[in-house]
Parts: structure tokens; C-alpha cells; sequence
């Protein structure tokens, strides 16, 4: 059984966040700020509808988190993201010093891992494949629903 405040627990939420990008005809990627076991910032894709190739979902979770708190470093918290950070995020998740970053489904073809470089925060802690299949597979049907 699921405990409250599971990595599980709040990758759902994040999963959620997913469904409204999903719902809009973004790519369906979704992220929650968790401090002291509260969701603190929420986020999804929005590039489409901001016309705005930064509007990532982790970029959009951060922001909100960093107003909520006023302060730009995040470094008591932990970043759930349905799908692996591209460079970019992964750059800002860096420069919030996020303390934990914790990942859904692998992104082999734009993933930051692929860098083969140091790119998150010394201090930061991975985990991934929390709910990996659920987390592909609303990407997998997205991308199916696009192309058909």
C-alpha cells in the first residue's frame, strides 16, 4: 500500500500536472515542488500556449516554488518531473540547488543524462523511474493521438 508522502504519492501529483498538458495538446510533462512535505509549486508544459520554448514544465514548478518561499534557492526541497530534464532544466534545476530530483520516465533522446557530464547540483540527489510505465505511457499515447 502507498504511504502518504511516498515518492509515488507526489509523482502522481506530478502525473496530474501531466494530464492538463496532455488536456491542451502540450506534450504532456508534468512537476511539483515538495517542501517539508507540502507542494509548494506546480508546473506544465506550456510552450505551445506561451509561445515559449523555456515554458517547461520543471522551469514552470520552480518559478512558483521560488515565489512561494522568496528565495531563489530551493535547496530543502525535492523536484518530482514525470520526465527526465533536457539541459536546460536540468541547468536551472542546478541553480535552484534543488536538494532531490526525482524522475519518471528516462528521456533517451533529450534527456540531460545523455550528456555524459555532471550537469545536476553536487548535493542533488537522483531517483528515477518512479512510475516510469505510467508516466510513458501518457507520453506514448500523446504522441500516438498526435501523429494519427
Amino acid at each position: 500500500m502507498e504511504t502518504l508522502f511516498s515518492h509515488e504519492w507526489f509523482m502522481r501529483e506530478a502525473l496530474k500536472e501531466a494530464k492538463k498538458a496532455f488536456d491542451i495538446g502540450e506534450v504532456p510533462v508534468g512537476a511539483v515542488v515538495v517542501c517539508e512535505n507540502k507542494i509548494i509549486g506546480k508546473g506544465h508544459n506550456l510552450t505551445e500556449r506561451l509561445n515559449d520554448v523555456t515554458a517547461h514544465a520543471e522551469m514552470q514548478a520552480i518559478t512558483a516554488a521560488a515565489n512561494f518561499l522568496g528565495a531563489k534557492y530551493l535547496d530543502e526541497c525535492t523536484l518530482y518531473v514525470t520526465l527526465e530534464p533536457c539541459n536546460m532544466c536540468a541547468g536551472a534545476i542546478y541553480w535552484a540547488q534543488m536538494q532531490t530530483l526525482v524522475v519518471g520516465a528516462k528521456d533517451p533522446k533529450r534527456g540531460f543524462s545523455n550528456l555524459n557530464s555532471k550537469v545536476l547540483h553536487p548535493k542533488t540527489t537522483l531517483v528515477t523511474d518512479v512510475l516510469e510505465a505510467e508516466a510513458s505511457e501518457l507520453l506514448k499515447t500523446f504522441f500516438k493521438k498526435l501523429r494519427a
